[in-house]
């Protein structure tokens, strides 16, 4: 697929590149917390270990899933499948509508990560990053951006999602995803505004508290209906905004958090306490 001349992937990666580089120069400029994990050395063994996991990622979804989400769109309108080409949408609408329901589908798969215990194994990888800023956006396992493809895929086939829509639905989610874990500091008002429609740094650093009831909160990415909606939404952590403690209570070592084999083999490892899955009861 090509865009003004330009094919999707080199679109992605100056949307990337573009954001990744704004939002590190605002986090050196007017952080919102200042700790040893976000500067000095641990800094840097962080951001080595995530932008090398985003780097892995790829190679693995290329390898496993080569079509990614706009191939995919693009295969469904080749062959005419999906909801909205049988209802006959006009593209715009069709459009509107994809953009909305996929990120309806990515916050979903974003609690069922939390509730089933198999995909919280894959997923506590990204929550175990003590530490917090736009590289944490970046910290998933390559078997979640996988399995996360998957599920993608089989919705965009579904609504038979417009392919320019779904370009811009991923390079929206990844760089709202970025924004949302970036270590800014906004001002409160503008917070207050930017939160009735996105996710703000301030409302998901909620969720990669280390207490297990703000973990089961603020699960957006992108649009922040969805956790209002559900029932799912906290707007001030019961230790501040400055001062919640970041990632797993299980683990707390940054050196071994920050280390990149360390991450890969998270999934297979076991706590050494015990640690309720985030919102049960136990």
């Amino acid at each position: 697929m090509t865009l003004f001349g330009l094919s999707e992937p080199v679109i992605r990666l100056l949307a990337f590149s573009t954001i990744f580089i704004a939002l590190a120069v605002f986090e050196l400029l007017a952080p919102r917390l200042e700790r040893d994990e976000m500067r000095g050395a641990l800094k840097s063994r962080r951001w080595v270990t995530n932008l090398a996991m985003v780097v892995l990622s790829s190679v693995a979804l290329r390898i496993v899933f080569p079509l990614a989400a706009v191939g995919t769109a693009l295969w469904a309108q080749s062959n005419g499948i999906g909801l909205f080409p049988m209802l006959g949408l006009p593209l715009w609408a069709a459009g509107i509508l994809a953009f909305i329901l996929l990120d309806f589908a990515v916050w979903l798969e974003h609690v069922v990560s939390h509730k089933w215990p198999w995909l919280w194994r894959i997923h506590r990888m990204h929550h175990a990053d003590t530490g917090f800023d736009l590289t944490t956006a970046l910290r998933f396992h390559p078997l979640e951006i996988v399995l996360s493809m998957i599920w993608k895929a089989a919705v965009i086939i579904a609504l038979g999602a417009p392919p320019v829509a779904v370009l811009v639905f991923e390079i929206v989610l990844n760089g709202a995803a970025m924004f949302n874990h970036a270590n800014i500091k906004l001002p409160n008002a503008v917070d207050a505004v930017l939160r009735l429609i996105i996710v703000t740094p301030d409302m998901h650093r909620i969720h990669h508290s280390t207490d297990p009831r703000e973990t089961d909160s603020n699960y957006g990415f992108n649009l922040a209906i969805w956790d209002r909606l559900f029932s799912t939404y906290i707007q001030t952590p019961r230790l501040g905004d400055t001062g919640l403690e970041i990632g797993l209570s299980e683990w707390r070592d940054g050196r071994h958090t920050a280390n990149l084999g360390w991450a890969l083999a998270l999934p297979f490892r076991f706590p050494p306490k015990a640690r309720p899955l985030p919102g049960s009861d136990q």
